[in-house]
């Protein structure tokens, strides 16, 4: 079975059965899936029952849902057509980084594994899209990306971002005008008592960042190289 025989409703549940593992350890519910997809419960509930008969899922009643070794397959080449053409519309095409998740979302279930190449090719094989987000390779494998949230970092700390989660344009939007993006190189500081937010600096700048931003954006620590110690006796 290939990805193309698939339903588009079907590519979409095996997609974000693999997205809700990527940045979380948490058990993926029909719950969750359902929110994911934004479809009633009893809708996804149907959903996982029908990929589960089907091969592509593990799922027990009452337990977790769990991708077997071919949905994965599939639901990785999904993810790699979607941030392949996240990355041509903003690359290519001009789009800005805000614009690109939902026409992404239509394109990928149209476009041949031809064409996908043949962006990847054009584009040089890309490691990541606009947001960040690691692109998955043409065999199937993806390199994680080793990241931690601005909210778990803590303050008085420096760090370079390096994913914005795109579920929210307006977010991308006021980020790219407070130049937050990815590589940004980022300072925080303890933000208002009470307030459940944390202060970044940027470029000199200070502005403060609540909780549901601090949660989208993903950074390394960025420590500056030391200098090399100097030579003499022992």
């Amino acid at each position: 079975m290939s990805v193309t025989s698939l339903s588009a409703s079907s590519q979409n549940y095996l997609k974000a059965i693999w997205s809700l593992g990527e940045w979380s350890d948490q058990p993926i519910t029909p719950s969750l899936v359902a929110a994911r997809v934004g479809v009633r419960l009893s809708t996804a509930s149907d959903a996982v029952r029908k990929l589960t008969d089907q091969g592509l899922l593990h799922h027990t009643p009452y337990g977790a849902v769990a991708l077997t070794d071919q949905g994965r397959a599939h639901a990785l080449m999904m993810v790699r057509r979607h941030r392949l053409i996240e990355t041509f519309l903003v690359d290519v095409l001009g789009y800005r980084w805000d614009q690109v998740h939902e026409e992404a979302e239509t394109l990928e279930h149209a476009v041949s594994e031809f064409l996908i190449e043949r962006i990847d090719e054009h584009l040089g094989h890309p490691e990541h899209d606009p947001h960040g987000d690691p692109i998955p390779r043409a065999d199937g494998t993806v390199t994680a990306l080793e990241a931690i949230t601005l909210t778990a970092l803590g303050t008085g700390a420096r760090a370079r971002v390096a994913r914005i989660s795109d579920e929210d344009p307006g977010l991308l939007q006021f980020l790219a005008q407070v130049g937050i993006g990815v590589g940004t190189i980022i300072e925080t500081r303890a933000g208002a008592p009470y307030s459940d937010s944390v202060e970044v600096v940027v470029n000199g700048q200070r502005m403060p960042l609540g909780r549901s931003a601090s949660d989208a954006v993903w950074v390394t620590p960025d420590t500056p190289e030391s200098p090399a110690p100097a030579g003499g006796d022992d």
